[in-house]
C-alpha cells in the first residue's frame, strides 16, 4: 500500500468507521489504553477540527483529599464503562468511582498500608485500574502502592472475599524468590492486564540511576485466575539455570543480578493466545559489568503463551543495556498490509525513537533489523556487546545521539558558546557507551536520556487507517559519568556521578513519598538527567536546538513517517529571552516525557507538557488537536497544568467527552473532562 496524501487521507479519515455501527465497545475506554491491543483509538468524530476549541469543562475532580497530601504527579488514565469513570487518584493511590456525565464522587477505596507504603519503589497514584465482568460480577482490579493486587466490587468499591485473601493477592509472596514483605523492593505504576478469566501483572522498581546493590529483586511476571486469585503461571525475565537463555549470564551472573521487569503496560492478541511483555534493562543501568554477556530476557519483547506463559518467541531489542534505554512502551498490536500482504504486527515505540517491528505470531521482523556495530568503551570490568539491532524502517522518529549538529545555533556565538560546554564531555551516536568521569574530562557521556524518545505512555495506532502516531522528547539531555561510589552507598563497581563532586543517590524523575511517611529529601548526582546544574544549558537555554519534542505519524504498512511536527508551542523562557529578541524562531515544540496521545476518527489529541503564557491564553497549558492527516494544529482549549496523564474519549446519550489528567509545578492533581457545550 502507497503512502496516501494528505487529501485521500483526509477522505478516508472520514469515511472510517461510517458504517460501524457504535456498539459500546466502540463508545466506552474499558481498558487503560482503549483495548487489548494498545491502540488507544476511538472512532468518534463528534469532537472535531471544527469545534475543538469550544470545548467547556463538563466536569473536574481534584484528587487533594485522596491521601494524606495533595499530589502533584498524576499520571493516570481513567477508564469508562457504562456511564461509570474509574481512576486512581491521590497519594495513597485509592481508587475512585464517578458519574461520567456530571463527575460525582459514587465511592472511593482507599488502603493505608503503613510501612510497606513507605518504602515502595513506586507510589502515588499510579497509572490506573483494571476492569472485568462476566455478565454477573463486575469487579475492578488495580495495584496498590505496596504491591498488593486488589478486587473490588464495580458497584460498591469493597473488596470481593472470594478473590485471593479477603480480596486481595500479595504479589510479593509466591513469587519464585523471597521478598521481604515491607521493605522489599517491587512495585508497580501500571494496570493490570485482564483478558478472559486471566489477570497479569508485572513488576517494577526504584526509579534511578544507582541501586544499592546489583542483586535486586527480578522482576517476573505472573498471571492469576481473575475469579480466585489463584497464580496461574510466572515468566522468568531472567531465566534459571536450566532455562533458554540461562547461558546469555556469562560467569552465573543470572544469579546475583536483579530487575528486568515488565513495569509499561501489557497487551495481548487473544486470538493467537499471545501476551507481549516488554522487559526492562537488568541491574544496573549505566554499568553492566557485574553482569556480562547479553542478558535474556533484558530489553527484550517476549511473546508468551496466555495460558502457561511459556515464551513462544523473543527479541532482543538492545544487547546488554548500559543507557536506562528500558523498554517503556505498551507494544501496538496491528493489523497492517506489508507489500500486499496482510500482516499481523506488534510495534514497539522505545526511548531511542526506534519503532520495532515483528509479525506478532513468529516474531520475525517486517523490515529487516540489522546487527550493527557500535563503539566499544574503556570502562574498567565492563562487557560490551559488538552489535546492537537497529531497524532499517521505520527511519529514526526521534533524536537519539548527540553530535556537534545537534547543539543549539540560534546564532553563531551561542552555537560557540555550546561547543564550550559540550568540550567537556564525550559525545557520540545511539549506544556510544558511558564514559568513567574524570577531571578535566570528559566528565561524562552527554547523550539522549532516558526520558528521551517514547516513554510511558506509548504511542497510538488508528486500525482504519494503519497510522501510529508517536510523540517523542527529542530535548531530554542527559550527561552520564560513572564514578566508585562511596562506602555503603552501592555494591556496584561504579555509579553514576560527576568527577570532583559528592555521588549521591540518584531518584529518576517524579519519584513518590511514602503515603505514610514524610517526604524524604531530595539527593540527586551533579550534571544527570537533563540539567547538570547548569551543565547542560547556554545563557539559560537548552543545550541542544529544537525541536523539543514532536509528533510523528508512520505509516505501518509502507515503514514511513509521513508526517512529524513540533509538540505544542515554543516555551515562554524561549520566546521571551533576551538574546533571542528580534529573531524568527520556528515553533520549538516543549520537551517533556510523558504525553501520551489520544487517536479519533479525525484528530490526534496530545496536550502541553509546560506552562506557557500568551496574549491568546493566560498562564497554563494547551490540550491541541492535531489533523491527523498533516499535522496541523486545528484547535487548542485552556488547562490551568500541563498534561500528566493520557487523555481518553467517550460518548453517553450521543455526547462525546474526553478526560486528561493535569498536574506539575504547584497545582497538584486533577481529572477534567471537557465536551461541546449544549
Amino acid at each position: 500500500m502507497k503512502t496516501l496524501t494528505a487529501g485521500a487521507l483526509s477522505a478516508a479519515l472520514l469515511m472510517a468507521g461510517s458504517a460501524l455501527a457504535q456498539s459500546a465497545k466502540d463508545v466506552e475506554w474499558p481498558t487503560y489504553t482503549a483495548d487489548l491491543a494498545g491502540s488507544r483509538y476511538r472512532a468518534l468524530d463528534q469532537i472535531n477540527a471544527a469545534n475543538f476549541s469550544k470545548l467547556e469543562v463538563a466536569w473536574r475532580f481534584k484528587t487533594d483529599a485522596i491521601g494524606n497530601r495533595p499530589e502533584f504527579k498524576l499520571e493516570g488514565t481513567p477508564l469508562e464503562v457504562g456511564g461509570v469513570i474509574y481512576a486512581t487518584a491521590g497519594s495513597r493511590r485509592g481508587v475512585v468511582a464517578l458519574d461520567a456525565v456530571t463527575g460525582e464522587l459514587m465511592w472511593m477505596h482507599s488502603e493505608r498500608e503503613g510501612a510497606r507504603a513507605a518504602a515502595s519503589p513506586r507510589q502515588l497514584s499510579g497509572r490506573g485500574v483494571s476492569y472485568w465482568a462476566d455478565g454477573k460480577d463486575q469487579r475492578i482490579y488495580y495495584v496498590t502502592t505496596g504491591y498488593r493486587l486488589l478486587a473490588l466490587d464495580a458497584k460498591t468499591g469493597a473488596r470481593v472475599p472470594g478473590f485471593g485473601t479477603a480480596g486481595e493477592v500479595d504479589l510479593k509472596t509466591d513469587w519464585d524468590q523471597e521478598v521481604d514483605l515491607t521493605s522489599g523492593e517491587a512495585g508497580l505504576h501500571s494496570a493490570p492486564t485482564i483478558v478472559g478469566n486471566t489477570i497479569i501483572v508485572g513488576a517494577a522498581f526504584r526509579e534511578g540511576f544507582t541501586p544499592a546493590k546489583r542483586n535486586n529483586t527480578k522482576g517476573y511476571i505472573r498471571a492469576y485466575d481473575v475469579r480466585t486469585g489463584k497464580r496461574l503461571w510466572t515468566f522468568h525475565t531472567i531465566p534459571k539455570k536450566g532455562e533458554f537463555g540461562y547461558d546469555t549470564w556469562l560467569n552465573g551472573s543470572a544469579e546475583d543480578t536483579g530487575n528486568t521487569g515488565v513495569w509499561t503496560q501489557i497487551t495481548v492478541d487473544e486470538g493467537l493466545n499471545l501476551a507481549y511483555l516488554a522487559v526492562e534493562s537488568a541491574t544496573g543501568d549505566f554499568y553492566g559489568g557485574h553482569r556480562p554477556g547479553n542478558g535474556l530476557f533484558g530489553n527484550s519483547l517476549v511473546a508468551v503463551d496466555l495460558t502457561t506463559g511459556e515464551r513462544k518467541w523473543h527479541y532482543q531489542l538492545i544487547h546488554h543495556e548500559l543507557w536506562d534505554y528500558d523498554n517503556s512502551s505498551a507494544p501496538l498490536l496491528m493489523d497492517i498490509t506489508v507489500a500486499g500482504k496482510p500482516v499481523k504486527a506488534v510495534a514497539l515505540p522505545s526511548k531511542q525513537g526506534f519503532l520495532y517491528v515483528f509479525d506478532r505470531a513468529t516474531g520475525k521482523p517486517v523490515w529487516p533489523i540489522k546487527e550493527t556495530k557500535v563503539p566499544k568503551g574503556d570502562v574498567p570490568g565492563e562487557w560490551y556487546a559488538p552489535t546492537q539491532p537497529i531497524p532499517t524502517k521505520p527511519a529514526a522518529y526521534s533524536r537519539n545521539g548527540v553530535a556537534e549538529s545537534d547543539l543549539i545555533d540560534f546564532t553563531p556565538e551561542l552555537h560557540a558558546k555550546a561547543l564550550d560546554v559540550a568540550k567537556n564531555y564525550k559525545l557520540g551516536p545511539v549506544y556510544t557507551p558511558p564514559v568513567v568521569s574524570t577531571s578535566p574530562g570528559p566528565l561524562g557521556l552527554l547523550s539522549y536520556s532516558a526520558q528521551g524518545g517514547t516513554n510511558w505512555p506509548g504511542g497510538s495506532f488508528d486500525p482504519e487507517t494503519h497510522i501510529a502516531y508517536l510523540f517523542a522528547c527529542d530535548a531530554c539531555l542527559g550527561a552520564y559519568g560513572l564514578q566508585k561510589p562511596p562506602a555503603g552507598l552501592s555494591d556496584m563497581n561504579y555509579v553514576v556521578g560527576v568527577a570532583g563532586q559528592p555521588v549521591n543517590m540518584i531518584r529518576g524523575p517524579g519519584d513518590g513519598v511514602g503515603s505514610d511517611a514524610p517526604p524524604p529529601p531530595k539527593v540527586v548526582a551533579p550534571a544527570s538527567g537533563g540539567g547538570g546544574g547548569g551543565r547542560l544549558t547556554v545563557d539559560g537555554l537548552p543545550l541542544l536546538k529544537p525541536p523539543y519534542s514532536t509528533i510523528s505519524a508512520i505509516n505501518l504498512d509502507t515503514g514511513e513517517i509521513i508526517w512529524q511536527v513540533p509538540a505544542g508551542d515554543t516555551p515562554d523562557f524561549i520566546r521571551n529571552h533576551p538574546a533571542l529578541k528580534g529573531l524568527s524562531i520556528p515553533r520549538t515544540g516543549q520537551a517533556g516525557y510523558q504525553i501520551g496521545t489520544l487517536v479519533t476518527k479525525s484528530l490526534v489529541i496530545a496536550g502541553d507538557g509546560a506552562v506557557t503564557t500568551t496574549a491568546e491564553h493566560p498562564r497554563g497549558a494547551m490540550l491541541r488537536a492535531y489533523d491527523k492527516a498533516t499535522g496541523k494544529e486545528v484547535g487548542a482549549v485552556w488547562m490551568p497544568a500541563p498534561q500528566s496523564g493520557s487523555p481518553m474519549t467517550y460518548s453517553i446519550g450521543g455526547k462525546q467527552y474526553l478526560i486528561v489528567a493535569i498536574s506539575g509545578g504547584a497545582y497538584s492533581g486533577e481529572y477534567v473532562a471537557y465536551t461541546l457545550p449544549n
